[in-house]
């Protein structure tokens, strides 16, 4: 026996901290990348110190993130830039749809109407 609630779609407590937890794992990930690319700079450089290997590979992995952080904000912004767009051209689409539909429902009211006017006149 199964309870139908745990089938259902996630709550927005569990969706929230799902959500944060695959930010901070994909941003470990980032950041590791990031330090990982340093280190491989700093190999081709044999000639740095370990002090400036590490001052290095710190400005390095903190640019990059700073990098980043503007990117992700930039494309979050035309994310929403875009929804706004597509959800205005949605209501512009159903509005005319709704439209046209009412036309054509008013055309074939009349032509109903005059058939059946035209029926009536006949008949008699």
């Amino acid at each position: 026996m199964t309870d139908g609630h745990l089938r259902g779609p996630v709550s927005g407590a569990t969706s929230d901290i799902a959500a944060e937890a695959e930010g901070f794992l994909l941003a470990r990930e980032h950041r590791q990348a990031a330090h990982r690319e340093a280190q491989a700079l700093c190999g081709a450089l044999p000639w740095l110190t370990t002090a400036q290997a590490e001052d290095l590979t710190r400005h390095y992995v903190a640019h990059r993130l700073r990098l980043s952080h503007q990117m992700f904000e930039a494309t979050l912004r035309r994310a929403d830039e875009l929804g706004r767009e597509y959800e205005a051209r949605y209501l512009r689409l159903r509005r005319d749809l709704l439209r046209r539909h009412g036309v054509w429902a008013s055309c074939l009211l009349v032509c109903a109407a005059a058939v059946s006017g035209a029926l009536c006149t006949v008949a008699r």
